[in-house]
């Protein structure tokens, strides 16, 4: 049977496939039309620049309802859209697929209700655009990916190092409202400012509230310790002594790294080529050597490792002669956490009481369980039986066993490598639990006042509910401060779940961007449901035409240590897909920034959003010699 012949026996089946898409793409057309008047409400409260935007939202959710992973198949085997590209203007994507399927053989269609579609193909993208700039900025000239970076706290005191970030790239600064304090945050913005007439170059100020974050209290301190260690080659031999400094107790001269303070007369007679003497923490015998004296202090150096602690006696010895005795006076306490495995209990009590590791006897049998403090007392009136949590990051992982108003008993069922140490200050995760948090507390409440005059957007941690949003608008009115954008952070299981509901929030809002926040998400939803979650952002922030931030751990690796890994540099691609893609601080930033832009120029030739952008491949084409080669 020749081609032509196949052909033509093809053609009822091909008939038939046309017209069962093109009934499915109608069903969904006619859903999307409706689901206008389920989120009506919504719609009319949205502000102006967001109407087309919101309900071209409403339009991909009503398609995103049900399943059409088969309607894709069967349109792209006849060569059309698989509708896998209309975030940005569905019912425009709805309306050219139908009229193709009529123009392959399914008929002609009947006159569409609500037949304009609110976003046309070529607004979709440049809608997009118009609200990134809005509140992002406009793109630099080399890029379509704007880079904003977290400001450490030496951008308050050196204007070069903001003016080199500046000249690098960055087109956001963004202060963490959860430290320093507002001295130091108008001090960095200023330093902008000059850098910016400076560079002749504009930047965005993003002030990050800190939100109601969870963390854990205070730990109990141990006994102060200081350790001297020489240095010793791979043969154990030393090669340079330890030096240790001791300070007279009584002087107010600042005490710098690991100065001992002394107290008696052993430093005031102390002369170069003095021995002292003593027995460390662990009993054993050790020699310290002056090798410099000034009266109340002394530097001196050993050649043997040594603990020491408060009250350990020194005694001066200049050849066989005793000629002083001394105490070594209080040390600071150091810092100390609990250790958890699985299996252990841990109580987390409310209040701000310094927490301890488990109290157990002679036997080893714990008597007391360990417990860690949290001072946001909302949290125990919320959380319930079962509820899991997760403490640092989720190097710490536990289920609630049981609810008392003053505390509750965690089960501990995993910790990194087999035992975790759980330290003061670190965050706390409860994805199952419905939080009656305040969204903003007093300590943000008093950013927002500086925040009102020196930012040009306010990002919101912790988000969880419309009327968080709804919240935050009201406060920047009554500060005269709705020029202001505003930014949600998605860090919870439960901000993502509602994120429709969040959207159609802060669209009545004029400006609004959304910050993917990777790393208490990803620990709420779980590491492995990451990539799939922050897709979904970004489709349905695409969708709603609502720029998106593409944060936590980008690089960090090249920030904190100078190198970064071969899957941060993936991860680093991936950010070209987001308006925005924000850097954490470190010692290399300015080698991470500059990196930084150098990917997102190459990804952006390769990508735009979810669609493969092909430009010419260098190596497409063989070299002549190798063209005719034997296999």
């Amino acid at each position: 049977m020749n081609n032509r012949q196949t052909s033509n026996a093809d053609e009822p089946s091909r008939l038939a496939l046309v017209g069962g898409a093109a009934l499915a793409v109608e069903r969904l057309r006619k859903d999307a039309v409706a689901v206008e008047q389920e989120f009506g409400d919504r719609l009319r409260l949205t502000a102006p620049a967001f109407s087309a935007s919101a309900r071209n939202l409403a339009h991909y959710l009503a398609v995103r309802r049900v399943d059409i992973r088969i309607l894709q198949r069967e349109l792209g085997r006849l060569g059309l859209s698989s509708l896998g590209r209309m975030e940005a203007h569905v019912m425009a994507t709805l309306d050219s697929v139908a009229d193709a399927l009529c123009l392959l053989g399914a008929g002609t269609r009947a006159v569409q209700v609500g037949s304009v579609p609110p976003i046309l193909f070529r607004e979709g993208c440049a809608v997009l655009a118009e609200h990134a700039n809005a509140i992002l900025g406009t793109v630099p000239a080399d890029r379509a990916t704007r880079i904003m970076v977290t400001m450490p706290s030496e951008a308050a005191s050196d204007p070069s190092f903001v003016s080199g970030l500046l000249e690098q790239g960055m087109g956001i600064m963004r202060i963490n409202c959860a430290h320093d304090d507002a001295d130091a945050w108008a001090r960095m913005v200023e330093h902008l400012r000059q850098a910016e007439k400076t560079v002749g170059r504009s930047c965005k100020v993003c002030c990050d509230l800190a939100g109601p974050k969870l963390r854990t209290g205070q730990v109990e301190a141990a006994t102060g310790v200081i350790k001297w260690k020489p240095q010793r080659n791979a043969l154990g031999q030393t090669i340079a002594p330890a030096l240790v400094r001791l300070v007279q107790a009584s002087t107010e001269q600042v005490i710098e790294g690991n100065a001992i303070p002394v107290r008696g007369d052993l430093l005031a007679r102390a002369t170069v080529g003095d021995l002292i003497d003593l027995h460390d923490a662990r009993g054993r015998a050790r020699t310290l050597e002056i090798i410099d004296a000034s009266g109340d202090s002394c530097l001196c150096q050993a050649i043997r490792t040594a603990y020491v602690t408060a009250g350990t006696e020194l005694t001066l010895r200049r050849y066989r002669k005793v000629v002083a005795h001394a105490v070594i006076g209080e040390l600071p306490p150091r810092p100390q956490a609990i250790l958890l495995k699985p299996g252990d209990t841990l109580q987390v009590v409310s209040g701000t009481i310094p927490g301890r590791n488990a109290v157990v006897d002679s036997d080893g049998t714990v008597v007391e369980a360990a417990f860690v403090g949290c001072a946001i007392d909302e949290a125990f009136s919320c959380v319930r039986q079962g509820d899991r949590i997760f403490l640092d990051d989720g190097k710490i992982a536990g289920t609630i066993r049981q609810v008392m108003p003053d505390r509750f008993d965690v089960e501990i069922t995993y910790a990194a490598g087999g035992a975790a140490k759980l330290h003061a200050e670190k965050g706390i995760n409860l994805p199952d639990t419905d939080l009656k948090l305040p969204a903003l507390g007093p300590d943000d409440l008093d950013a927002l006042e500086f925040v009102a005059s020196h930012a040009d957007m306010v990002a919101m941690s912790f988000v969880q509910r419309p009327r968080d949003i709804e919240q935050l608008i009201a406060e920047l009115e009554r500060l005269d401060a709705s020029h202001l954008g505003i930014v949600l952070k998605i860090e919870t299981q439960k901000a993502f779940s509602r994120l429709p509901a969040l959207l159609f929030a802060v669209m009545r809002h004029s400006t609004a961007a959304v910050m993917v926040a990777r790393g208490d998400l990803g620990v709420e939803v779980g590491f492995e449901r990451l990539a799939e979650v922050q897709e979904e952002i970004l489709w349905l922030c695409e969708a709603a035409h609502i720029p998106v931030i593409w944060a936590t751990q980008v690089l960090e690796s090249l920030a904190k240590g100078g190198m970064p890994s071969r899957a941060e540099v993936t991860d680093a691609a991936m950010g070209a897909r987001a308006e925005c893609v924000m850097l954490n601080k470190g010692p290399y930033i300015l080698q991470t920034l500059k990196f930084l832009c150098d990917v997102l120029n190459r990804m952006e030739m390769h990508h735009e959003k979810k669609t493969a952008m092909l430009r010419r491949l260098s190596i497409s084409e063989l070299p002549h010699s190798e063209q005719c080669l034997p296999f």
